[in-house]
């Protein structure tokens, strides 16, 4: 299964990365590509969470194989830590087999090298241009030379290797990563899951600071049978964690053969600070700037909580949402003026200015927020705009202290779909209205939000998105973040240098300074007889202006770390250039210019190669030699920086056979009542036009559903399977022949029985499995399988439940400056799924086929399309005979299926009303008709 997930996402990612715009497929606007890129993303995250949490949480995969040993290390130099994955393996089975070896790495790592020796053939890797990579890999294969391609999927570093038996391979990964500094602690994470009992696994961790340790912990998250096995050696610089376990102390029990190794391992600590505060760093011809005051008062606060109360929110996210406002609204302080905004397709203020937060309006506010009823759309731009209007108007009445700090938390679970829509506009609406010294926080809930779109608002603005998994601990999440950002300390910092000393520095401007954190500025010396580098720090705290003075020696630092065994001597030269390429990557998002994004894309992709780094526009192209006989492999990064990699293999994947390429009837066929044009076939496609095909009468019947954007509809609730199947309606941009357009912009696939939930959008996969939530892109070719549910992902989306349900939904884009149209989804079942007797929904119903009879046919008002009257249900109605779209063979033009029409939306062949059929949200079930 893994094998057959890795090489179909490789196909899809390849075909959509090396297809320029000039020859892509007609049928993906730039639109269609940027949605599907995001699932590379999106399914990549899709195979996360079913193959990581099912399958690749082993560390080491096959069959009759003998892992001898498992090392993991870092090196964290002045809080950059540079990590190394080691493998041995043997394939001690009969037979030829794959060996997969996957580590998940950190969202900010970036992988800088990745060797494998098989059998005596050393792949050694080096990063190129992706497009460079990619072609010198393609000519390998081209040539039958090529051994696989590696590839990221979120945070997983996937490779997999088919060996004869006997085989020893050994892998070796490493990444590097910054760590940042959250609630006073520095947190290091390394993933153990092996899979297996090991002979030699271990796990080092060297720290050393300079100015040296604070504390250091390391937690225990592994279980109680690993308490003590942790080992802590701490002196004043330096510190040493190891986790050494015996192959006995592995096991999960006395006599048991698997391994109790599963989870995180997590190291913590922080560092001395000097009463100023700052630590100026220089190493290897860079230096690094560290800035993290404490024991200051903090800023006053301004907020305008703006909180997403759709329909959407209904149920476990909207009493996690309240459970945290209530815990982040006691926090305030008397100082602090805050006011709430809630907003569907309306908007509403508990107070239309900003008041103090006395216990009196503290407690009042709860009582409000404690009664909110989540039901309607989502109007992102008005509740975001009336945010900004409050924080304005309090802001030119003298209301707002100079010295205060002003935000927008802004928390929703969902896109936009009253009001503006469109993504790009909303962020200049936001942007334009914004001032300077106002910052907008954005917390996605789940992944039916475009965290995309979030993170770059927040940028855009002046603050930072986090995404917020929509589980039990929701709650906890939130609060976490709000922690964050509670207690600013310091606003309007600068950290200047030396004119004509250094060049090359990163941001050293920052808008404010929170308790806990930390603020970083790296940058080159220039060529100069200077002993000593001087910065120069500048902040407005609550009571006073801070000018702080920070000075280093050029070369102490570096004669130190020679005499250190385990630091990373390269840090300061590497993090100068990790920070770098993050800020670049984060300004590309923003561009606002095709020119200046590709001038952007130069400098990240020369940083990138220069310093080694797989980015969203590098790869790393790992070569080797089988008796002289060039040997390649390639490993992408996904197209954002914040998600991690990798796989390898070429197996096949053939359709379901029912999803077969329809052709157009011949005359005879059209004027015939009983030809079916697609056997077995149920569609759902385009306004939404629903295409039953019934067996028994061999006759296709057409109808429309005209509901309202943002509805859900049901098309599939059968109790006694688990499974319901739902659609939510977007609506067209503008009005055509006086109405708007519905179109399926989201479909929901959710089996109760397995607590797994596929929800296809337009731009992304979400997948939810228990406590597991993560969200994929279109821009991959993948198979997955959790239990009884089937996940394919190629051109489209194939999900099956149990072998006897099956769903396939497809993408339509279009171009993105359409006037009218929006991007939306079909879904194609098969009238063969298994249900059971208590099956219902708009299509459901038709699992228990109704006698149908067509007579009467006579030409009608159009002599292109025949009238007729049809008897159904005990009803007769007037139906015409025309056709719908099938884009199942040709996404762009469709094929013409011909059937009987039924008007009004349905009625009389359906049970009840479509109105029946509308339900609160995506996982719900159809409740008696």
């Amino acid at each position: 299964v893994l094998a057959v997930l890795c090489f179909l996402e490789w196909i899809f990612f390849w075909f959509h990365e090396d297809s320029s715009s000039s020859v892509r497929p007609a049928l993906f606007s730039e639109l269609g590509f940027r949605a599907i890129s995001m699932v590379l993303f999106n399914v990549n995250s899709l195979i996360h969470v079913l193959c990581f949490d099912y399958l690749c949480m082993q560390a080491i995969q096959g069959n009759d194989i003998t892992v001898k040993s498992y090392k993991v290390e870092s090196r964290i130099t002045s809080r950059f830590a540079h990590t190394t994955v080691k493998s041995s393996v043997v394939n001690s089975g009969p037979n030829a087999q794959s060996i997969g070896f996957n580590v998940q790495i950190p969202k900010r790592a970036f992988i800088n090298n990745f060797t494998m020796n098989v059998n005596g053939i050393t792949f050694v890797g080096s990063v190129k241009e992706k497009t460079v990579a990619r072609n010198l890999y393609a000519q390998a294969r081209a040539r039958g030379k090529a051994a696989g391609i590696v590839r990221y999927a979120m945070e997983t570093f996937r490779t997999e290797v088919h060996v004869p038996p006997g085989s020893k391979v050994e892998f070796e990964l490493h990444y590097q990563e910054m760590m940042q500094r959250k609630l006073g602690v520095y947190q290091h994470m390394l993933h153990l899951q092996p899979g297996r009992l090991v002979p030699l696994l271990q796990v080092d961790v060297y720290i050393f600071e300079p100015k040296g340790i604070k504390f250091v912990t390391a937690s225990n998250t592994l279980g109680e049978q690993f308490a003590d096995l942790t080992k802590i050696s701490h002196a004043k610089e330096k510190a040493h964690i190891v986790f050494k376990p015996t192959l006995q102390q592995q096991r999960k029990c006395e006599n048991c053969t698997e391994s109790a190794v599963d989870g995180v391992f997590t190291v913590k600590y922080d560092v001395e600070r000097e009463n100023n505060a700052g630590e100026l760093q220089v190493s290897d011809g860079h230096f690094i700037q560290f800035f993290a005051p404490s024991d200051l008062s903090p800023l006053s606060k301004n907020i305008v909580f703006v909180i997403d109360v759709s329909g959407s929110m209904w149920g476990l996210k909207m009493k996690q949402t309240v459970e945290a406002m209530k815990a982040i609204l006691d926090d305030l302080s008397m100082d602090d003026y805050f006011s709430i905004i809630d907003f569907n397709h309306n908007v509403r203020c508990w107070s239309e200015d900003l008041v103090q937060a006395s216990s009196l309006q503290v407690d009042e506010a709860k009582k409000y927020v404690q009664s909110i009823k989540p039901n309607g759309g989502t109007n992102i731009n008005e509740a975001l705009l009336r945010a900004v209007q409050m924080l304005v108007r309090a802001s030119n009445q003298g209301l707002i202290d100079p010295r205060s700090v002003s935000m927008i938390i802004l928390v929703s679970d969902g896109d936009p779909t009253v009001g503006e829509i469109k993504l790009s506009t909303i962020q200049k609406n936001v942007k334009r209205v914004m001032r300077e010294e106002f910052s907008l926080f954005s917390l996605g809930i789940g992944f039916d939000v475009d965290f995309d779109f979030l993170e770059r608002m927040a940028m855009d603005n002046r603050g930072v998105a986090q995404r917020i998994y929509a589980n039990h601990d929701a709650a906890e999440q939130l609060k976490t973040f709000y922690s964050q950002v509670s207690s600013p300390l310091l606003r309007s910092i600068t950290i200047n240098f030396p004119e004509n000393a250094v060049n090359n520095v990163t941001q050293n401007r920052f808008d404010k300074f929170f308790s806990g954190s930390e603020l970083i500025v790296a940058g080159k010396l220039q060529p100069s007889d200077l002993t000593t580098l001087q910065s120069f720090t500048t902040a407005a705290a609550a009571n006073m202006d801070l000018n702080i003075q920070t000075e280093a020696d050029i070369r102490e630092l570096d004669s130190v770390l020679g005499t250190h065994q385990h630091s990373f001597t390269g840090f300061a030269r590497q993090m100068w250039a990790y920070i770098t390429v993050n800020q670049l990557l984060a300004e590309r998002s923003l561009a606002p210019t095709a020119s200046k994004k590709r001038r952007i894309t130069q400098r990240i992709v020369a940083l990138a190669l220069e310093h080694q780094f797989v980015t969203p526009l590098t790869a790393m192209l790992v070569e080797g030699h089988d008796q002289g006989r060039p040997e390649r492999l390639i490993a992408d990064s996904p197209r954002d920086s914040k998600h991690g990699c990798c796989s390898v293999q070429q197996l096949l994947y053939t359709n379901p056979p029912w999803l077969l390429p329809t052709v157009a009837p011949n005359p005879n066929e059209v004027a015939g009542m009983h030809e079916s044009i697609i056997p077995g076939h149920i569609t759902v496609d385009s306004d939404p036009h629903f295409i039953m095909h019934l067996p028994k009468s061999n006759v296709d019947i057409c109808f429309n559903i005209d509901s309202k954007p943002g509805h859900i509809l049901n098309l599939i609730s059968d109790p006694g399977t688990g499974v319901t199947i739902n659609g939510q309606l977007v609506g067209s941009k503008k009005m055509k022949n006086n109405k708007i357009q519905t179109y399926f912009g989201t479909i929901s696939i959710y089996s109760k029985t397995d607590s797994v939930q596929v929800i296809v959008g337009t731009d992304r996969i979400d997948l939810m499995e228990g406590r597991n939530n993560h969200s994929f892109s279109w821009g991959a070719t993948v198979e997955l399988a959790l239990n009884r549910v089937t996940i394919v992902k190629e051109q489209h989306v194939t999900v099956t439940i149990d072998g006897k349900i099956s769903v396939t939904v497809l993408l339509h884009s279009v171009w993105k400056k359409h006037p009218v149209q929006v991007d939306f989804l079909g879904i194609y079942m098969s009238s063969d799924n298994k249900y059971s007797t208590q099956v219902h929904g708009l299509i459901g119903q038709f699992a228990q086929e109704p006698k149908v009879k067509v007579y009467g046919v006579h030409e009608g008002a159009d002599p292109k399309k025949k009238e007729a009257t049809m008897e159904v249900k005990g009803n007769k109605l007037a139906v015409t005979r025309g056709w719908q779209k099938d884009y199942r063979r040709d996404k762009k033009r469709g094929s013409d299926v011909y059937c009987w029409f039924i008007h009004n939306s349905g009625k009389g062949f359906i049970d009840g009303s479509y109105t029946n059929y509308i339900l609160p949200q995506l996982d719900s079930f159809l409740t008696a008709i």
